[in-house]
């Protein structure tokens, strides 16, 4: 398991100076940079609608409409994260700086895939498919956590205030 993620906290630096060299320079950074908040904040609003429509029963279409949104954002900055993996690390996903976190991604995007599956197969009534959104965005809230706690790692190991 080691073998597979640098530990910052062991000595380890999360990227070598070739790789921050490349982070800062490449545009994917930015596209993160922007993403990022942008699905957060699409999250935020799903939430709200997805928990009005299982406490009143009404809503469902702007609780769906969210959700898919949501969605593509992830699916978006997973794309987007892939490239960013390359341009960094020389591969596209899995790199060992970012092993753990991606995995957990792996399990964000089946899980809203899913809901996906829910929402257009026959059998899943509509508070099925939001309790798998709901268990879509636990997932992605843990990690979004894998990938605060790495900006705070690089950030402190590259001197600047977290």
């Amino acid at each position: 398991m080691g073998q597979h993620r640098r530990d910052p906290g062991q000595g380890a630096s999360l990227y070598t100076p070739e790789q921050r060299a490349r982070r800062d320079a490449s545009i994917w950074t930015t596209v993160q940079g922007v993403l990022a908040p942008l699905q957060f904040l699409a999250f935020l609003v799903s939430v709200v609608l997805v928990l009005r429509y299982l406490e009143t029963g009404s809503g469902y279409e702007a609780a769906t409409v969210s959700i898919l949104v949501k969605t593509g954002f992830l699916y978006l900055i997973m794309i987007t994260g892939a490239i960013w993996e390359k341009v960094v690390f020389g591969q596209y996903l899995l790199a060992p700086a970012f092993f753990w976190e991606d995995v957990v991604s792996f399990l964000v995007i089946a899980l809203h895939s899913f809901y996906i599956y829910a929402l257009l197969a026959p059998g899943f009534a509509p508070r099925t498919q939001m309790g798998l959104a709901l268990a879509a965005y636990v997932v992605y809230v843990m990690n979004a956590g894998q990938f605060l706690w790495k900006l705070r790692v690089a950030r402190l190991q590259s001197g600047v205030p977290a």
